[in-house]
């Protein structure tokens, strides 16, 4: 189903990102700052550009846990290329390449072989791990070149105080709600999340289009993975990625994206990162245990999956 052009859900979350904007602003001065909202946004911009594609592959019914995975996968193989002397442009291009190919492989497994997307995407999350920490060869990658700041959180990373990192994210935020409202493989989308049967004998593609809704997420997957090695200093850990497949669908779930299927919105999303990463921000500026960010955010996920249960549950009754 189609969401209005901009949901009450939406309208939930700006009001609440706003109050407690507001609330953080009255309590901890400096949260206003450039000093603080830069990074902010810089670290909206990879889970909101990855949950773009989850929010596509949520939409059909499935999930994908193997997010952090792939990039860890993908930044570990970028850091490489990098201090080897790899341009930088060609280094992304291998990113998102190879984030698609993992992505690819995923949707493939899911729509052919007709088996549960978690169980699949929960296996290859450790492949690709695995994967990863072989190239990592138990250390560091360190000396890695600033020729991907203007991804990142200093001067040359922004425009105006903005961050490229959110700017590019939310352009291709603005593509992705395009492409869901106005293409017809958008529109599919949402048939084969809320009827797939139906959807298949309306000559819909449903294998094409899940496979297709996977590979984009791990190509904006292996995109993310760029704006993770600029976000940071010049080293990547061995941890990186890990955990963000958990940001990412609170966020895609906050935003109002059905676990069920056939309902989602891409500036849902957008606004569930902010709302994410704002309560991660703002429990640290105000000293409070990191754990609280986890309670708060966990707390929301259950509201949200629960007024969705109550949602679908009324519809039915309803039809």
């Amino acid at each position: 189903m189609l969401p209005n052009l901009v949901t009450g859900q939406e309208w939930v979350l700006i009001v609440l990102i706003a109050a407690l904007w507001g609330f953080l602003a009255l309590t901890t001065p400096a949260f206003l700052t450039q000093g603080s909202i830069v990074p902010l946004l810089v670290s909206v911009a990879p889970i909101a550009l990855i949950g773009v594609g989850m929010t596509f592959v949520m939409i059909t019914g499935g999930i994908d846990v193997s997010v952090g995975g792939m990039v860890m996968l993908a930044a570990v193989v970028t850091a490489k290329l990098l201090v080897n002397g790899t341009p930088a442009v060609l280094a992304i291009v291998v990113s998102v390449a190879l984030g698609a190919v993992l992505g690819l492989f995923n949707g493939t497994v899911v729509a052919l072989g007709k088996i549960h997307p978690i169980i699949v995407t929960f296996g290859t999350a450790n492949l690709f791990q695995f994967v990863a920490f072989r190239i990592f060869d138990s250390s560091t990658v360190s000396g890695i070149p600033s020729v991907l700041d203007v991804f990142g959180r200093g001067v040359n990373g922004r425009t105006f105080g903005i961050p490229h990192s959110f700017v590019l994210t939310c352009i291709l935020v603005a593509f992705a709600w395009v492409f869901l409202r106005q293409y017809r493989a958008g529109r599919h989308l949402y048939a084969v999340g809320g009827n797939q049967t139906a959807a298949v004998r309306a000559g819909v593609r449903v294998s094409g289009l899940a496979i297709m809704a996977y590979a984009v997420t791990g190509l904006l997957a292996g995109f993310a993975a760029t704006f993770v090695i600029a976000s940071g200093t010049s080293t990547v850990e061995q941890s990186v990625g890990i955990g963000m497949e958990l940001l990412v669908i609170a966020s895609v779930v906050i935003g109002g994206t059905s676990v069920l299927g056939g309902r989602g919105s891409v500036l849902g999303t957008l606004l569930g990162a902010v709302l994410v990463q704002t309560v991660r921000s703002g429990v640290t500026q105000l000293g409070w245990p990191s754990q609280s960010a986890d309670l708060f955010v966990g707390i929301a996920i259950v509201l949200a999956v629960g007024v969705d249960i109550i949602r679908e549950r009324r519809h039915r009754r309803e039809a």
